[in-house]
């Protein structure tokens, strides 16, 4: 058997492969970035060739630059976007259109009116029951319905079975495997709002509130299953793909949040909450997400989320439109020469705001601009966004009867101790940041290693977790609750009059 797992990675803004030992050390990485398409005011689209060729590309970087033999590679596992949306040709493999990214926004007045409909038929919390989610552009369904109404000739091709639906994950397993398996996980399926995931199978009330065709739905495995081979002439031989999962459910196994009430925090792109609820799907009364964390051998592990759009997005916008550093590891320098006491407050709501609000139409504001303010300050703000976007969550589970006493938290952001620091203040929690960050690629390797045998369970897994650096509060009681007033206030003066 091989001695390394090969993790896909492939997230918004670049496509990742990570080659790890089976101790979680990451032995080479390839990386590609990839071109974003903003075709109308909340719109986001990808190129899904883009994200296939720089995909397939990371994966060959990665198995070139250990130096190893591909024979000793043991399995893939992949991680992704999740409620990213692609709809292809099952003879050519090939798009009908470009991915819809879940960032867009384009579906928000057609999932308003569902829930309108959805009232009047006396069922207004059924896609909330059924699936855990709230009805809102941010998942797979909406821009799946959109496709097939948009595209000329697509509802047909569906019809006629000649067309596949699947998120990331599943688009890439159909070109690693030459077109042979058309397959998700469960956890993927369940950000689609098509997926019953009390029942785990895709639901018919569901499918034809959408008006969503069978045909072109993939198959729902466990997150650790037999995903079939990549064709071998891609990677120099055929290497069996063992394990699939969203990406902010790897993270949470990467970080080892495998038992009920263990909670982590995601910075990326944007910014995802996830707390370990066991087997139980608890139902959040606070515009939470209930979803599937991971399923392992047919046992369905939930996990309660909250989800923010815009964390590193929001520093990518300060690099590059308007250009006040030429890197993001630059901010936490800039932030700390920002005036004390925090007077900017930013609201990121450049693609509307997620949990809690849930406000599709909000845009982004900053307030509390003075000619004093600069630099440093637009930085700070920035960077305190995310942690008061964090709070919202907190205080949502809260009001949901769950608080976590500790949050361990990962992705890019998580490298500037500033915000953490300022994290930690006001949660009023300790925030762990462990040794190996790559937690999202990891989860994945470790979810494939478990399948091939390389882990005997997920104890093993568990065990590997250590940590690099605690930060424990700092501040007064007063000053957090201070400075969260100052929060919402800024939220309540940004949020649309729809969202309201």
């Amino acid at each position: 058997m091989g001695k390394y797992v090969l993790a896909i990675d492939q997230g918004t803004t670049s496509s990742r492969a990570i080659l790890f030992a089976t101790n979680g050390e990451a032995i080479a990485i390839g990386r590609h970035p990839y071109e974003q398409h903003y075709p109308a005011d909340g719109w986001v689209e990808h190129e899904p060739d883009d994200i296939w060729r720089t995909t397939l590309r990371s994966c060959q970087d990665a198995i070139s630059r250990a130096s190893i033999d591909v024979a000793d590679v043991a399995s893939i596992g992949i991680t992704n976007q999740r409620e990213t949306t692609i709809l292809w040709h099952r003879k050519t493999g090939k798009a009908v259109h470009r991915a819809i990214v879940w960032q867009d926004r384009r579906t928000a007045s057609y999932c308003d009116s569902l829930q309108r409909q959805l009232t009047a038929e006396g069922k207004p919390g059924l896609i909330q029951e059924k699936t855990g989610l709230l009805p809102d552009p941010y998942f797979s369904a909406s821009k799946l319905a959109w496709l097939l109404k948009n595209v000329p000739g697509a509802r047909e091709e569906a019809e006629a079975g000649n067309l596949a639906f699947g998120t990331v994950d599943c688009f890439l397993l159909w070109q690693l495997t030459g077109g042979k398996v058309h397959a998700t996980d469960a956890s993927n399926a369940s950000r689609t709002m098509l997926f019953n995931i009390h029942t785990q199978r895709w639901d018919d009330d569901l499918l034809a509130l959408f008006d969503i065709p069978t045909s072109v739905l993939p198959d729902v495995k466990n997150s650790a299953d037999d995903f079939g081979h990549t064709d071998a002439r891609l990677l120099g031989r055929k290497i069996p793909i063992s394990a699939m999962i969203g990406d902010q459910q790897s993270a949470t196994v990467g970080q080892g949040c495998l038992t009920s009430g263990m909670t982590k925090s995601t910075y990326g792109t944007g910014s995802f909450l996830l707390m370990n609820t066991g087997e139980k799907a608890i139902q959040s009364d606070h515009r939470l997400l209930t979803t599937v964390a991971y399923r392992l051998t047919g046992k369905t592990t939930y996990a309660l989320e909250g989800s923010i759009f815009m964390a590193g997005a929001t520093m990518q916008w300060l690099r590059d439109k308007l250009r006040l550093f030429d890197d993001t590891a630059q901010s936490e320098a800039l932030a700390r020469q920002a005036q004390p006491g925090l007077p900017v407050m930013m609201v990121p709501a450049f693609t509307g705001l997620g949990a809690p609000w849930w406000d599709a139409d909000a845009r982004a504001a900053i307030y509390g601009l003075t000619r004093d303010a600069g630099i440093p300050e637009l930085v700070a703000a920035a960077l305190m966004s995310v942690c008061f976007q964090t709070k919202d969550l907190q205080k949502a589970m809260e009001s949901d009867g769950l608080r976590p006493t500790t949050l361990r938290v990962d992705g890019g952001m998580s490298a500037n101790n500033l915000m953490l620091q300022n994290l930690a203040d006001l949660l009023g929690c300790e925030v762990s940041r462990p040794k190996i960050t790559e937690t999202t690629a990891l989860g994945a390797a470790f979810l494939a290693g478990l399948h091939c045998g390389l882990f005997s369970d997920l104890t093993d897994i568990e065990s590997l977790w250590q940590q690099d650096r605690s930060f424990t509060p700092t501040k007064e009681k007063e000053w957090r609750d201070h400075q969260y007033e100052r929060w919402l206030d800024a939220v309540a003066r940004t949020r649309s009059q729809h969202g309201q």
